[in-house]
């Protein structure tokens, strides 16, 4: 049954303070991995193969998992409220409130992910030689699929943790978001079409080929789907950006007792969520010595971000 919270998911539980949910398509990734992986324990006598497949795909979700607490942790650090970790079709997703409030925040938040898996990988490898067997089989493919995954993600392209690193190096050095978003998003599409365009070069004969392909496609179709999305916000990105609550105020107006205060120096994001946080249809503006500045409207912010698209 769908979450009646997050339409289309199904909700695992609460852990650490966010909703974990899965999407229905983590199911079917999830089979497309057992069979293809069952063939990397054809050699086993000891144990069935597909059961080995299964506990391998199970660890490697796990890690997923804790690749995006990696994300809520730091999220969590800068104080921004986290809503849910959704794993699905491809891997994870962390749904934090809002966007970041620095470029470096940004950087740090994507990179954690990633140095998580990593960390995964390191360990795995690290333990395997103490073990053996069917455990020992299984462990040193979860590290080598956790490298994987921590080098893929982070391939400077959106909507990958790299692309939203990428992101966060552009605006700093530029001082546009929307530049980063626009230029991550364009390398996130070269990423999806060279994905599918390497996977039909090697073109085998053999069971795999068609598993192969399909996941090429599914992750080129997650990645063009991301990266479409991506370009999609940056102009609301843009605009959003170029809200200021001291250019947007009145200050020949005074307003009513019990109106709600907000600082003259918001702006952007921040200024939305402050809104967000205190819905009214205005605002006193105070300076951080308490004084009041001037009156701002919920028309005023409405009107300049129509005006700018």
């Amino acid at each position: 049954m769908s979450s009646p919270q997050h339409p289309g998911t199904w909700r695992l539980g609460h852990l650490v303070g966010v909703d974990v949910l899965i999407k229905p398509s983590l199911l079917v990734m999830g089979a497309a991995l057992v069979l293809l992986f069952a063939g990397r324990f054809d050699d086993r006598v000891d144990s069935n193969p597909y059961v080995l497949a299964t506990a391998f795909v199970v660890a490697l979700y796990v890690s997923v998992l804790i690749h995006e607490l990696a994300h809520v942790a730091v999220a969590r650090r800068f104080r921004m409220r986290v809503r849910s970790v959704t794993l699905h079709l491809l891997g994870g997703e962390t749904l934090i409130e809002g966007e970041s409030r620095r470029p470096w925040q940004e950087l740090a938040i994507s990179i954690a992910g990633p140095l998580s898996s990593l960390a995964i990988g390191l360990v795995c490898f690290a333990v395997e030689p103490a073990l053996s067997g069917t455990v020992a089989d299984v462990v040193y493919s979860v590290a080598q699929v956790n490298i994987l995954v921590a080098a893929f993600n982070m391939l400077p392209g959106l909507p990958l943790d790299g692309g939203r690193v990428f992101r966060a190096i552009i605006w700093q050095a530029t001082g546009r978001e929307e530049t980063g978003i626009r230029i991550a998003a364009w390398i996130g599409r070269l990423t999806a079409v060279a994905i599918v365009g390497f996977a039909l070069t090697r073109a085998r004969d053999d069971r795999t080929f068609v598993i192969d392909i399909l996941i090429a496609v599914l992750i080129g179709w997650f990645l063009w789907q991301g990266a479409g999305d991506a370009l999609r916000n940056a102009s609301r990105t843009a605009r959003v950006n170029l809200l200021n609550a001291r250019l947007l105020a009145d200050t020949t107006v005074s307003a009513p007792a019990g109106t709600p205060h907000l600082s003259a120096d918001l702006h952007g994001s921040e200024l939305l969520r402050a809104m967000a946080s205190l819905p009214s249809e205005a605002y006193v503006l105070t300076e951080t010595d308490g004084s009041v500045y001037g009156v701002l409207t919920a028309r005023a912010v409405d009107d300049a971000y129509r005006a700018s698209r």
